[in-house]
């Protein structure tokens, strides 16, 4: 059975559409990234059809991909054989959200909702743009954007929503030269703390494996890896 962090992945960061082709749920991202345009196993493998979804995928004018999540490991074999590529292997991060609450400095982090101007101006300085914040729009409530400020001006921003009492965080983003500097933990004690006074229990998150930097920060907050995924992609022409 998949994991339900996947379900919550899913409500928290939202696909524009998704339809079923072949026994697997294809989404439409429009330009929002891997996660709301690839396409994930619903039935067991020898009653999928691999190329139905993925002619689905090219008529929506998305890249084939699928997401490969624990126990997948036929599928991503078949995937393989076809020649379609591994990238973006992550890993999500979860911990109770009270073990995440701390002193947030004054007027370091503070969430609010709709995201005021410049922490959308922020987020597509680092490349968070257009596409990725129309995800965060059309996510259901509860969710919060974290404004972070560093040195009397804005610094970082993230996105976090709620799904079954799962506080999941995206798009954290933050300038580079405003990096190493406890901006990023102050906003993730900012995060928790509106995930508790919004009924969240627990507190999640997906990071690439290569992002070495916030590998360490999650870590070092006491987060726990709950489960790996990756993508298979095919091949551009």
């Amino acid at each position: 059975m998949t994991d339900p962090i996947f379900e919550v992945i899913d409500a928290t960061w939202p696909a524009a559409s998704t339809r079923q082709a072949g026994g697997f749920l294809v989404r439409e991202g429009r330009g929002g990234g891997s996660r709301v345009s690839c396409a994930s196993l619903e039935v067991p493998l020898q009653q999928a059809d691999p190329d139905a979804a993925i002619a689905t995928q090219r008529a929506l004018g998305q890249q084939p991909k699928f997401m490969l999540r624990p126990g997948e490991d036929a599928l991503d074999a078949d995937l393989e054989a076809r020649g379609f590529e591994l990238f973006d292997p992550v890993v999500i991060y979860a911990a109770p959200v009270a073990e995440l609450l701390g002193e947030v400095p004054p007027v370091t982090a503070f969430a609010h909702w709709p995201p005021l101007r410049i922490a959308r101006d922020l987020w597509a300085d680092c490349e968070v743009g257009p596409a990725r914040q129309a995800v965060m729009d059309r996510a259901p409530a509860p969710k919060c954007c974290v404004l972070g400020r560093k040195e009397d001006r804005a610094a970082g921003a993230a996105f976090v929503g709620i799904h079954n009492g799962i506080a999941m965080l995206h798009a954290l983003a933050v300038l580079p030269e405003m990096r190493r500097k406890g901006l990023a933990r102050a906003m993730m004690f900012e995060a928790a703390r509106w995930a508790h006074e919004n009924g969240a229990t627990q507190m999640t998150l997906v990071v690439t494996r290569a992002n070495a930097a916030a590998n360490t920060l999650y870590q070092g907050l006491g987060m726990q890896p709950l489960c790996h995924y990756h993508y298979r992609r095919e091949p551009q022409a």
